[in-house]
């Protein structure tokens, strides 16, 4: 037993609707992607100067170490060679 009002032409109207509802909800999903995306990369480009800066932090640290322990090292080599 069909729906009175369901005519050939009321069920396209309907399934039309039915696929534009879908097609702009996927717009909006997909522009909500491409803003998250875009959040997310600046938040990667930010974590990725603090580490950098803080490798090159470390590394000025233990340049500093490696060449006061070669300064000692060869003062002492030369204390023995005399």
């Amino acid at each position: 037993m069909s729906h009175p009002r369901a005519t050939v032409s009321f069920v396209v109207a309907v399934a039309w609707a039915a696929i534009h509802l879908l097609a702009a909800t996927l717009g909006v999903l997909t522009v909500a992607l491409f803003s998250f995306s875009a959040r997310i990369d600046s938040r990667i480009v930010a974590l990725e100067a603090r580490l950098n800066a803080r490798i090159d932090a470390l590394e000025d640290h233990l340049t500093a170490r490696i060449d006061r322990l070669e300064q000692r090292l060869d003062a002492h080599i030369q204390w023995h060679a005399g």
